[in-house]
């Protein structure tokens, strides 16, 4: 037993590396996105088309990743997959244009699209389903230190050394995880299962997308993501340009407000799933639509305080994140509960090519766009649109609150149907 439990200890250990790596290399652009910009004179619409082309791939090369997580030995793939957006990563400092590094995300996006649904169908295999929730929390850890040390480490090394100095230094890491990758210990699929594990016969596709619950979460999975997104790729911009922050300050509250923060709403937002699911099947969803509800009331008060107003900012932003954070233990670990241990792969590729499609692409996209429409109105007719940007952003970011609304009446909608998932699954 004890050997067993130290397997999975390494295991999500390492997940939890990779995990890490994933968020720094994915979220270093949303760091560097204000000097980039200047450089090169970008819109807004340019800044957040480059979180598209990242999170586009990555979506449609995760669907044939995630078949091939049902089938291949996962730590195999995680291996090199991390491999391969470590070293892209790393070229993405080499670039002279805007269409160069446009180009070098994309191949970013190739390789984090294996991590997600190998790692997730990993987890369901260690641990069986009462402890599910906080294995994932540990797991998604990643996401907010990984967060934060992009936007600390990117911010001070581009202050220092330039913008293209900081994605060498993100390249680096993500080759020693790869390697640790290599010496997980593959468990066997469906033995964590608290009742036998049936074959599944006929097409995955049609056996996934005939279970309602899978609808509700890929559709909350989109909500999500465009705001995690559009938070992602604007709030150090916003910090820079509307409160006055230079690149340094706006990666430390960045790192903070989006990042940090993320640690505990994860760690009690596992915990809180975990029990309300001992004593009803909705629970994890209760805690996360709950949590969703409690986030919008906090970040709009966020961005209605006025400029230079960091403090406050730094307080209510930070609350509102921590319960965003709250989603990921909780939804994550109720789709291992209605979908069976051979299509878990699947499942998590099909979520997250909604997930991406529908909310990452569009989040850094249409706030981008908002911006600009925003700014040119605050402008009125002037031809220097640059004075005006600060306001133009702030106006787009409150589309974030109110889909947050949105997102809470979804998850609540997933508690009427989950009940029946589970137990046809």
């Amino acid at each position: 037993m004890k050997s067993e439990n130290g397997r999975a200890a390494y295991a999500l250990t390492v997940l939890f590396l990779i995990n890490t790596m994933n968020f720094f290399d994915r979220v270093i652009g949303g760091a560097l996105g204000e000097p980039i910009r200047r450089e090169w004179g970008l819109s807004d619409s340019a800044l957040g088309a480059l979180g598209t082309a990242f999170t586009l791939l990555y979506a449609f090369v995760g669907v044939p990743l995630g078949r091939l997580a049902d089938r291949a030995p996962r730590r195999l793939i995680l291996a090199a997959a991390v491999f391969v957006w470590s070293a892209l990563t790393a070229v993405s400092g080499l670039t002279r244009t805007y269409w160069q590094l446009f180009a070098t995300r994309l191949g970013v996006g190739v390789g984090e699209a294996a991590c997600a649904p190998a790692a997730t169908s990993l987890i369901g295999d260690l641990y069986p389903p009462h402890k599910r929730a906080r294995a994932m929390s540990v797991f998604m850890m990643g996401l907010p230190i990984g967060i934060a040390l992009s936007y600390f480490v990117g911010s001070y090394v581009a202050h220092s050394y330039g913008w293209r100095a900081a994605f060498f230094v993100a390249g680096i890491p993500g080759i020693l995880a790869a390697i640790a990758a290599l010496f997980i210990t593959e468990p066997a699929r469906g033995t964590k299962e608290v009742a036998p594990a049936r074959a599944v016969t006929g097409s995955p596709w049609r056996r996934l997308l005939s279970i309602p619950t899978l609808w509700w979460l890929i559709l909350s999975g989109a909500l999500h993501n465009f705001n995690m997104y559009a938070l992602g790729s604007f709030l150090a911009p916003l910090l820079m340009r509307y409160h006055g922050a230079d690149l340094r300050q706006a990666g430390l509250i960045t790192m903070t407000v989006y990042g940090l923060s993320g640690i505990p709403g994860l760690l009690i937002g596992g915990a809180l799933a975990d029990k309300w699911a001992m004593k009803r099947r909705d629970g994890r969803l209760l805690v996360a639509a709950i949590a969703t509800a409690l986030s919008a009331p906090l970040m709009w008060a966020a961005l209605a305080r006025p400029a230079k107003d960091t403090m406050l900012f730094v307080v209510l932003g930070s609350l509102a994140c921590a319960f965003m954070y709250v989603y990921y233990a909780s939804v994550y670990a109720t789709l291992q509960d209605v979908v069976a241990p051979s299509l878990r792969g699947t499942a998590m590729a099909l979520y997250f090519f909604a997930m991406y499609v529908l909310g990452a692409s569009f989040g850094p996209l249409a706030t981008g766009m908002l911006s600009d429409h925003f700014t040119r109105r605050a402008a009125a007719g002037a031809t220097v649109l640059e004075p005006f940007r600060g306001a133009g952003l702030h106006s787009a970011m409150y589309a974030i609150p109110v889909l947050s609304i949105l997102l809470a009446f979804v998850l609540f909608a997933a508690t009427r149907t989950l009940s029946r998932d589970m137990d046809r699954r």
